[in-house]
């Protein structure tokens, strides 16, 4: 099988698999804070740290949600079984970076990545995302070349793929909608309450003898929960959420 081939295979089937890499992420950081405290610096687990490293997922999901709020129906899915694409993007986001829904997710982790302060986990985090994502996107950007040809050929010649050039900036084509963002990356945001819990959590069990959690900590973590059950409550069993078009 000729490399091309072998890239844009390989590229799917990660594609299909993608959300394991957050989860093995999430393993390794755990496991650091875990089982090698030693290794963490003193400064990593007070307050100012863990802003810097929300802001820095925050700002990963803010790339999510300017782009998925103006991209028409049948666009930057969630799916995990197949790429689809009714029109090529080439507004809004999509007008300063091909991949900007990769681009948040990996500032998403690198933000999850830096809480121990260990420099080489959010190098490796880096390196690993770089690796597992540049297959897929390839085997994405294969699919597009095929069903839009030179509009691609085009676009793709003048947007880079996932470092965003601003000066580029096209205005979206459709106005933004914040109920399209509500139905689409409320398990994006529910999955960073998650991740900054767990770590919490597990700086509190190595740093309290015996266990004491921070309650603060958890209170976060019960109104983040809510809100995720009562969006996915809109999204299966109302139309509240869903736009025409979107």
């Amino acid at each position: 099988m000729a490399l091309r081939e072998e890239f844009a295979r390989s590229g799917l089937w990660l594609f299909r698999w993608r959300s394991l890499l957050p989860l093995l992420a999430m393993a390794a950081i755990l496991g650091l804070i875990l089982f090698d405290p030693q290794e963490q610096p003193g400064w990593a687990n007070g307050l100012a740290w863990l802003l810097a490293c929300v802001a820095v997922s925050a700002s990963g999901l803010i790339v999510r949600i300017v782009t998925v709020g103006r991209v028409p129906h049948d666009t930057s899915r969630r799916s995990t079984r197949q790429q689809t694409a009714a029109i090529l993007n080439r507004t809004g986001m999509y007008s300063a970076v091909r991949h900007p829904l990769y681009l948040g997710n990996y500032l998403m982790w690198l933000g999850v990545a830096m809480v121990p302060g260990v420099w080489w986990l959010a190098a490796l985090v880096t390196l690993a995302y770089a690796l597992y994502y540049e297959r897929i996107m390839y085997s994405e950007e294969e699919f597009l070349r095929t069903k839009f040809g030179q509009e691609y050929l085009d676009w793709a010649e003048q947007t880079p793929a996932i470092l965003p050039a601003f000066g580029r900036w096209k205005p979206a084509t459709l106005p933004f909608s914040w109920r399209t963002v509500l139905r689409r990356e409320n398990a994006s945001a529910f999955a960073l309450v998650v991740a900054f819990t767990l770590t919490g959590l597990a700086q509190d069990f190595v740093a309290t003898h015996p266990f004491a959690p921070n309650r603060a900590r958890l209170i976060a973590f019960g109104i983040g929960f809510a809100i995720y059950i009562v969006l996915r409550f809109f999204k299966r069993q109302t139309r509240f959420l869903h736009v025409d078009g979107r």
